[in-house]
């Protein structure tokens, strides 16, 4: 089999690409993906997220390596093995992070990707549900709304101006320089059901004949002519390894996970790393896998007295209630994301610009970690540092592609990280303590007010802590040593193969990843078609 493109890796990037490539009816397009096909009903349900971060079939069941940042704990590291990837398993939330991120990008060196020159492609994906501005899109195939809004986040919202935090009636709507605020969360949902990448990109650009498909079929590696990238080798459940060829280029888009591990099972990456585990070099990049990046999150809870949570609605005749609301009419908590309402805030002396999230749900889930809701009534808050300076890895742990890699983001390595979570989990607290949210709320569950120094913070922030599942940096974009992609994604040093998705970045966005790297995608493709209409002029 052969196409001129190949993609390895259907996920929110892969989907994307697909999508765009083949607008172009002269152009062939095969799309690889490890999962299957997105029939699961809980995928399109936008709460179902709860019942997928470790699913069997859905995810890869990842597990990150014990780590002093955990407390020793290998935590669950969810990635959606499924077409659309973690778009179709992920909380839905679509914030596309602050301009100063993508600023940032390109004064380390990234001609085209400052925020002027991301726009125009955060615009052109987009399908926002109100009307078309200067800074959001319509008519694009990835939808994307407004929340649900319950009245307890609602409350929370008079709590923060109450201690003096600006509402944002648009989160989306930033301009460098915008300080601190507070909002309500966007979505990618479309009516009722999830707009995963799959559902918005993919299924349309399937009705075109110039793309095919191929599903539970999981990359190998890339097979090189030299250091030019000329196609993969590809295993399907029971089959022998074939070869599907690029007669243009070979595109990985597998993620902040994948994407490296294919590299480096593909003889691409740091020569001491891969000569211990026998694969033979093809090309030297130190950092394949390095410079890892994710945000950690710790949550403080609260038990409800006289507003209605969603706890309460998770079971029995109110959860079938409230199943019936969201199928008549697209509402309730249903329709819920992980979080309503973000806050973004500054809490380090030394930060420009916001540098903590804290994020509400209208609910409180058992050990604060997200999945299952208590019983009684409660509220809770996630705090995040945005940038976090704690760098990981990912490495393969032997030459067979279906071991699972090492992955270790570190978490709380860096100083700066420890004091920032401190300060968002304290200004959590003071908007608990805030007259709107302490008419509701009883003592706090958890950490509980006994906690209160420094180590008792940062120790159950280390026991009780967990992902964002933001992984991304590890195939850095940069013309620096460690980098492992140019301005334009093509690997450094190899002809034929970019890759393409969050594992790009240069550093992690200030927000939740998806809608950078649908972002990313775009103007991933952008670059592909202008390299085919250069070759085509030579």
């Amino acid at each position: 089999m052969e196409a001129d493109y190949v993609i390895a890796g259907a996920g929110s990037a892969g989907c994307v690409l697909a999508n765009r490539l083949t607008e172009d009816p002269s152009v062939n397009v095969i799309l690889i993906e490890a999962g299957g096909r997105d029939y699961n009903p809980l995928i399109h349900v936008p709460a179902g997220f709860v019942k997928m971060l470790d699913h069997d079939t859905l995810t890869w069941k990842y597990r990150s390596e014990p780590d002093p940042g955990t407390n020793g704990r290998a935590i669950v590291y969810t990635r959606g093995k499924v077409i659309g990837g973690s778009s179709s398993i992920n909380g839905l939330v679509y914030i596309r992070g602050q301009p100063e991120d993508y600023d940032h990008w390109a004064q380390l060196g990234n001609r085209g990707w400052s925020w002027d020159d991301c726009l125009p492609f955060f615009k052109a994906a987009e399908n926002w549900e109100g009307e078309a501005t200067e800074v959001r899109g319509k008519g694009g195939p990835l939808f994307t709304s407004k929340m649900d809004r319950s009245p307890i986040c609602q409350t929370v919202i008079e709590a923060a101006a109450q201690i003096g935090l600006p509402y944002r009636e648009d989160v989306n709507d930033l301009k460098p320089g915008d300080g601190e605020a507070i909002g309500w969360c966007q979505q990618t949902r479309g009516g009722h059901r999830r707009a995963s990448a799959a559902r918005t990109y993919l299924h349309p650009a399937l009705k075109r004949p110039n793309l095919q498909l191929m599903t539970k079929a999981q990359v190998q590696k890339v097979v090189f002519e030299g250091k030019r990238a000329t196609g993969v080798a590809v295993s399907r459940a029971g089959g022998p390894i074939e070869t599907i060829s690029a007669r243009r280029e070979v595109i990985i888009s597998g993620g902040a996970i994948g994407s490296p591990h294919i590299l480096q099972l593909s003889g691409v990456g740091d020569p001491d790393h891969l000569a211990g585990l026998g694969i033979p070099l093809v090309h030297e990049l130190k950092g394949v896998g390095r410079n890892m990046q994710d945000h950690f999150q710790a949550r403080v809870s609260y038990p409800v007295e006289g507003m209605a949570t969603a706890n309460e609605k998770s079971r029995g005749i109110p959860l079938a209630l409230e199943i019936a609301k969201w199928m008549f009419t697209g509402k309730g908590m249903l329709s819920y994301s992980p979080s309503l309402v973000a806050a973004s805030v500054k809490v380090l002396e030394t930060s420009a610009s916001p540098d903590m999230q804290i994020t509400f749900a209208p609910g409180s889930f058992k050990d604060g970690q997200i999945g299952e809701l208590e019983e009684t009534p409660g509220l809770s808050a996630g705090a995040w540092q945005m940038r976090p300076q704690s760098r990981g890895y990912v490495e393969a742990r032997s030459a067979n592609p279906n071991d699972m890699p090492a992955i270790n983001p570190r978490y709380l390595s860096d100083e700066s990280d420890r004091r920032a979570l401190l300060g968002g989990l304290r200004y959590a607290r003071r908007m608990f303590d805030a007259p709107a949210l302490k008419r509701y709320v009883k003592d706090e569950s958890l950490p509980g007010r006994d906690i209160q120094t420094d180590d008792e913070l940062l120790d159950y922030a280390r026991r009780y802590g967990g992902t964002c599942y933001h992984a991304s940096c590890t195939c850095m974009m940069g013309q620096h040593a460690m980098a492992v992609v140019d301005s334009q994604l093509r690997v450094h040093g190899l002809e034929g193969l970019r890759v393409i998705d969050a594992s790009v970045m240069p550093a992690v966005t200030s927000t939740n990843t998806n809608a950078p790297t649908i972002m990313i995608a775009e103007q991933g493709a952008r670059f592909v078609k202008a390299a085919a209409r250069q070759r085509l002029a030579a």
